[in-house]
């Protein structure tokens, strides 16, 4: 029966009055019949909601006139038969008629459509039936070109195909019979390299490759006559890496090690399509393994869960507006239904065959049969299928765009309303809501019991080849900057290019832990920071299921490394250097305070299997390493107080010059023979106060006493001066150098006698003599934090120890001393200002100040017998106690010292040296002002200014003569 005759109903207003009539002028110029006066009532308003079907009609009205005297169903069977007929034409013949039949097909399906004469699958059906034609033919023209050029032997025929060996499969809609009016279609390419005919000398990659270029330029290529199909070849093998056709062994052995659950899903759909179709039915039926398990442990189950529970369910409160929402990836749209279906087939379907439809309502139906889905949901979720698929192929009827979201902008929605047969927008946005809503509720009632993988922020769906759209709506709700990068990166995760997600339980485990990482990202306020130092770590790790399995078991862990990743680019660099050193954090004594004695014991242990000095120099690093780590994650979590970290430091610092002490010596000795004698190894500075933090450096002296002045080395007659010299030298370089293993520190000798212009080691006589006679008063300040770490013999220490104390206890002018005191501080602030008001060391108040205060009361009272210890907030607590100085001012340099402290070893820990903290996220300055005992950073700011002052002026106090 003629379209006409089945009686085309209006579907709805004129919503453009103007361009239904200057269609209608065009139309009535060439070919006003009285089929189209008939029709015209039911055709102006089609053609005045959509540009699109109104160009078709204008550029060819007697088109428009044949398609309405002859029956739809008869018709679509001659657009057939010429589409394979255009297999015989020549390239530019093809492509032009190829595209006058899809221009033939869209009206006459919209036009069966719109006028309610073709349901929903005679509609995709009909779509579908001429995709596969147009890409039989589209291959028959391009293998002819490639025949013509001699890179092919011949043309195949019947089942073989075009080109033996060579397959498109059909995946998607297309491969369900279910495309949409302006769909892409999604095809997969394989071949056989065994079966291709090819020419001698021909590369079989290079041909198939061309080969699915040809034909996809046929197809997409836009000319005056528009474009038959877009084509999508990406749902082929991990296609970011793999050319635009695969060969099939490669293919079968990607999906039978790192194929994912949403291409099992995808392969739900796939169907062959063009080319060989022994091969491609061969293919298919190898694949059934992949696809229908029969077998599924809880772990696989949870997997395939995760599909579905990547989307975020709407809960009541949550708005939802149809203005620009996206009905096929959107929340509650097409996508859901068909996750909804999709989830159970996966899990079902491997042992009821009758579960595998490719059809979504099909197979929803079947579920609904074998009792796996309430018949109200089936129903239901039949009724909002065909809607939002209607609705889909009229927003897609407004310009022939492959586009599923309705219209921002109220006139163009009222166009797709309209096309809908609604009259009111109001009421037509009112029923969209309500249909999303309802999906999405029957959406979160599958599998309620497990954990959501989406965020409070919304969907995280990292399936498929494309970007979800919603999920980088939520990835920018989430702070990050580029969306589409941390998208892309996940889905590599997933595809296994990295060895943590190699496995298929590593991706399980990833599959869960991604959200929770995003999660944990946007949490520390610096999101891109967090990630892409994640990144680092993650990409790095020889293998991911037990560290993942942690991380997942104990999430304050996990939320505590992404913190280190966003604040502490120190930490973060070991662990992307050096992912191992996590390994400390799978011990539970991780958090326990750190004892010296078990460092000795393990660096002990570390160092009995190394073999030489430079051995021992990576050993002490790795050691080293993984403590500073377990060291610097206690700051950051608040478990270690500053006190407790700067004796952390510093012992770790004595364990190392412990440990390459006597490697240096051996080292010395290997050199240049035995030498009688001592030497004794001096830390100064921070290291000398056990004040210690992330990166400080080491402050040290050596001096020594050769057991006979005139004795010389065995090998190559060094005197003491010398050989000890090369042995300060080696230790030095033990210390500092770069070696595989990284680095330790960097060491500073300026505070020996004479600096940098005496000898790096010193005499025992030339020790005593020189403090005794030639030191300056701010050598005397450097030397209260002296303190004795290593030497060759505990009474050479203890010799060593009293002579430092020796030479502070000499009797001295305090006066003199206070002078000199102030002006070294006077000139250093003229010299050196401070950096900024985060400068904790320079600013007015700052260490600095507080360290020349407790430094000059131990000079100034040393001679009597006053308190001496190495450590600053000691020496201030002594003189506090002995009453050598006001209590007051001494308290107020004891809590400005210890607030700087707590800030000083977090700021070293996170930061750069010279940031800001100002300019650091929220989540940073929570952690600053939880270290320095403030409610927020706010209040810590005004805390620290208060502190700085009080210590000044304490200072001011306390350094006088």
């Amino acid at each position: 029966m003629p379209l006409l005759g089945q009686t085309i109903r209006p579907c709805g207003p004129v919503v453009d009055a103007k361009a239904a009539a200057r269609a209608k002028e065009i139309i009535a110029e060439t070919c006003w019949t009285p089929a189209i006066e008939a029709a015209w009532p039911a055709l102006e308003p089609v053609f005045g909601a959509s540009p699109y079907l109104a160009s078709l009609a204008r550029r060819d009205p007697r088109r428009l006139a044949a398609l309405l005297e002859i029956d739809p169903d008869a018709r679509l069977t001659d657009i057939l038969t010429r589409t394979a007929a255009a297999a015989g034409l020549d390239t530019e013949a093809a492509s032009a008629e190829l595209r006058r039949l899809k221009a033939e097909l869209h009206l006459m399906t919209a036009l069966a459509d719109l006028g309610g004469v073709w349901d929903l699958d005679q509609v995709t059906g009909a779509l579908t039936r001429f995709a596969d034609a147009s890409v039989a033919a589209a291959l028959r023209v391009s293998a002819q070109a490639e025949l013509d050029a001699g890179r092919l032997t011949r043309i195949g025929a019947g089942e073989e195909g075009p080109v033996p060996g060579w397959f498109c499969i059909a995946m998607g809609k297309q491969g369900a019979y279910e495309l949409n009016y302006s769909s892409d279609i999604d095809v997969s390419v394989f071949y056989d390299p065994e079966r291709l005919p090819l020419a001698e000398g021909v590369e079989d990659q290079a041909f198939a490759v061309r080969l699915t270029h040809r034909l996809a330029d046929l197809m997409q290529a836009r000319t005056a006559e528009g474009y038959v199909f877009r084509i999508d070849l990406r749902l082929r093998p991990d296609p970011s890496s793999t050319p635009p056709a695969v060969p099939t062994p490669a293919a079968l052995e990607y999906y039978e090690s790192v194929g994912q659950n949403w291409e099992r899903a995808a392969f739900i759909k796939a169907r062959p399509c063009a080319g060989d179709m022994a091969s491609a039915t061969a293919f298919l039926d190898e694949l059934k393994a992949f696809v229908w398990r029969r077998n599924l442990d809880f772990a696989a189950i949870a997997d395939i869960h995760s599909i579905k529970r990547q989307i975020h369910a709407h809960k009541v409160d949550e708005r939802v507006s149809a203005k620009g929402v996206d009905l096929k990836l959107g929340r509650g749209g097409i996508r859901e239904i068909e996750f909804y279906v999709q989830t159970q087939q996966l899990i079902l379907g491997g042992r009821h065959p009758e579960l595998r439809s490719s059809r979504t309502l099909d197979a929803l139906a079947a579920l609904a049969t074998a009792g796996h889905v309430e018949p109200a949901t089936a129903t239901e979720l039949t009724e909002a299928y065909k809607t939002l698929r209607a609705m889909e192929h009229r927003i897609q009827m407004l310009a022939d765009d492959q586009t599923h979201k309705l219209p921002e902008a109220d006139s163009d929605r009222r166009r797709v309303a309209a096309l809908m047969g609604s009259d009111n927008l109001r009421s037509f946005d009112a029923g969209v809501t309500r249909l999303l809503k309802g999906v999405n509720a029957r959406y979160g009632e599958l599998f309620p019991e497990e954990e959501p993988l989406s965020s409070r922020f919304g969907s995280l769906v990292f399936t498929g080849v494309d970007d979800d759209p919603e999920t980088l709506a939520t990835l920018a709700r989430m702070g990050f900057s580029n969306p589409p990068q941390v998208s892309r990166t996940i889905r590599s995760w997933h595809h296994g290019h990295i060895p943590a997600t190699r496995t298929e339980r590593g991706r399980e485990l990833f599959t869960r832990l991604a959200p929770k990482l995003l999660e944990a990202a946007q949490a520390t306020g610096a999101p891109d920071a967090a990630f892409n130092r994640f990144v680092d770590f993650f990409s790095q790790l020889s293998t991911g299921v037990q560290l993942q399995s942690l991380f997942l078991a104990q999430p304050r862990l996990f939320e505590l490394i992404v913190e280190v990743m966003a604040f502490a680019p120190r930490l973060a660099n070991t662990l992307a250097r050096r992912p191992a050193a996590i390994d400390a954090m799978l011990d539970p004594a991780f958090f326990e305070p750190i004892d010296i004695a078990e460092d000795r014991a393990a660096m002990a242990l570390a160092l009995s299997r190394a073999d030489g000095f430079e051995a021992a120099m990576d050993v002490v690093r790795r050691v080293h390493r993984e403590q500073a780590f377990r060291v610097g994650v206690q700051v950051m979590s608040g478990t270690a107080s500053a006190e407790v970290a700067g004796q952390a430091f510093a012992d770790l610092a004595d364990v190392c010059i412990e440990a390459l002490g006597p490697a240096a010596l051996a080292e010395a000795e290997r050199l240049g023979g035995a030498f009688e004698g001592h030497v004794a190894v001096v830390a100064l500075g921070k290291c000398g106060s056990r004040e210690m933090s992330a990166g400080s450096d080491l402050d040290l002296m050596t001096f020594y006493r050769g057991a006979d002045p005139a004795a010389a080395s065995a090998v190559k007659g060094w005197d003491a001066a010398t050989f000890y010299g090369r042995f300060t030298q080696r230790l030095i370089a033990a210390l500092s150098s770069q070696t595989a293993e990284g680095g330790l520190y960097e060491v500073d000798m300026q505070l020996r006698p004479s600096g940098t212009k005496g000898p790096v080691a010193v005499s025992f006589t030339a020790f005593e003599s020189y403090y005794a006679q030639e030191a300056e008063t701010w050598e005397l300040l450097a030397l209260t934090r002296a303190r004795v770490v290593w030497a060759t013999s505990e009474a050479f220490a203890a010799e060593a120890q009293a002579a430092i104390t020796t030479a502070l206890r000499r009797p001295r002018d305090r006066g003199r001393t206070a002078v000199d005191v102030r002006d070294m501080r006077e000139l250093l602030e003229r010299e050196r200002p401070p950096k900024g008001d985060w400068d904790l060391k320079l600013s007015p108040g700052g260490l600095v100040d507080i360290e020349f205060a407790a430094q000059f009361l131990q000079l100034a009272h040393a001679a009597a017998d006053g308190p001496l210890d190495p450590n600053t907030a000691r020496a201030l607590a002594a003189m506090r106690e002995s009453g050598l100085a006001p209590a007051a001012p001494l308290a107020d340099l004891e809590a400005a010292w210890r607030l700087q402290q707590d800030l000083t070893q977090l700021l070293k820990v996170a930061l750069a040296e010279g940031a800001d903290p100002t300019d650091e996220p929220a989540a940073f300055k929570k952690l600053l002002a939880r270290a320095g005992g403030a409610r927020d950073f706010r209040a810590l700011v005004k805390a620290l200014g208060a502190a700085r002052v009080a210590a000044r002026k304490a200072y001011d106090i306390v350094v006088q003569p």
